[in-house]
């Protein structure tokens, strides 16, 4: 699953996709193996095994293993193949310049920032991520999302005592926090802007991040310097709304190639505190958590994002509310969850893509019941890995 912020980051009102409210309609949405081997026993005196001679003049018999009959490849199959391929190729021919509109804001924090002002500063603006930079050492530091706020919430809760200083951490402390309450650092990747947008999306993959800054080298102080952001969400509509002559091509359903996440899935009620939900999603390293009835029909979905509003002013005291009270607290113009069924087609999903803002697609029957959610990550990771032949492999042009 994906996310914890999978919205999208800082970027003009201007350049905002169309939004469907399909999904929004609906009455009931707001808009490795271990194996274990005997040990070799011993014959009596001998440090191994005993082979009488006799056994080396017997004829070795190889046994022939019949292959079993592969099932031949059906129109449908082919062009799936062929359609992945295309936007494989795609991937690989743009660059992460290419996915940025024309014209966008980004806001860099410093480091040094208390992350409470850096609270505010995200409400302010509408964001709900940004880069930090070490302004010390002069580069790229990172990057702040809904994970930091939430990790913080988690000291908080282990460490009550330290309340105090809570509001006097610095985003420089993030590490620390991370140690603290024993969770992984999320690993700092960052790409070059002219690289091919297929390195920075298996930089995405291969590192558990939504987002991943565009780093460039200032060719006259040789410092790094921040271009911009750009997500999991932005790719997949890039390549959903260039590329239909191949998304045209994906005609297997979700559940024929098994798309998405379907057992063991994290779920929470209504009336459940904000903080359970919080403590599912770090147990489960997860960005959102499916709110259901009694009958495990989707009423809605708590994000990671949801947590920011709850904290606003360091009111840590909020978190005690219940997640219904939390989700009233989303803007006016938050556009719904997205649904969609097992035998819906992967051309469909990307239709959607490309005329809705979609983080994240919830997976239902006929009656609303919960059957899986499928993220972004899911559906790049889908495109990125699946029937690569040999002749593709997992090449990238040198730097420049």
């Amino acid at each position: 699953m994906d996310d914890p912020t999978s919205r999208e980051p800082n970027y003009t009102p201007g350049d905002e996709p169309q939004h469907a409210s399909a999904a929004s309609e609906s009455p009931a949405i707001s808009s490795g193996l271990h194996s274990s081997i005997p040990p070799l026993l011993r014959g009596a005196g001998h440090e191994l095994p005993f082979v009488q001679p006799s056994s080396y003049l017997r004829p070795k018999f190889r046994s022939r293993t019949v292959p079993a009959p592969t099932t031949p490849m059906t129109p449908i199959d082919e062009e799936q193949l062929q359609g992945l391929k295309g936007l494989r190729n795609f991937l690989r021919v743009r660059t992460s310049y290419d996915v940025l509109p024309l014209s966008f804001r980004l806001i860099v924090l410093d480091n040094d920032l208390l992350i409470r002002k850096s609270l505010d500063i995200l409400i302010q603006n509408g964001i709900v991520s940004a880069p930090l930079w070490d302004s010390q050492q002069s580069r790229f530091a990172g990057l702040l999302t809904a994970t930091d706020y939430i990790n913080l919430i988690q000291y908080y809760c282990q460490f009550p005592e330290h309340i105090d200083d809570v509001d006097k951490f610095r985003l420089s402390s993030l590490r620390d926090i991370e140690k603290a309450i024993g969770v992984l650092p999320l690993e700092t990747v960052s790409v070059h802007p002219s690289r091919p947008l297929y390195e920075a999306c298996s930089r995405m993959l291969k590192s558990r991040a939504r987002r991943i800054p565009l780093v460039d080298i200032d060719h006259e102080t040789e410092r790094e310097t921040v271009v911009s952001v750009i997500t999991q969400y932005r790719i997949l509509k890039f390549i959903a709304v260039n590329t239909e002559q191949h998304t045209m091509l994906l005609k297997q359903t979700v559940r024929e190639i098994g798309l998405g996440t379907y057992k063991n899935i994290a779920t929470a009620k209504m009336a459940d505190s904000v903080l359970e939900v919080i403590n599912l999603m770090v147990v489960h390293n997860i960005s959102a958590v499916p709110i259901i009835d009694k009958n495990n029909v989707v009423l809605n979905v708590f994000e990671a994002v949801d947590v920011i509003p709850c904290i606003k002013g360091g009111v840590y005291e909020e978190l005690k509310s219940t997640v219904g009270e939390a989700l009233s607290r989303r803007p006016d113009d938050f556009q719904g969850i997205y649904t969609c069924q097992e035998d819906d087609r992967l051309d469909s999903i990307f239709t959607t893509l490309r005329q809705s803002r979609v983080h994240r697609l919830v997976v239902i029957d006929d009656n609303w019941h919960l059957k899986g959610i499928i993220s972004l990550s899911d559906i790049l990771k889908y495109v990125l890995f699946t029937g690569v032949s040999a002749d593709e492999g997992e090449y990238f042009p040198p730097p420049p």
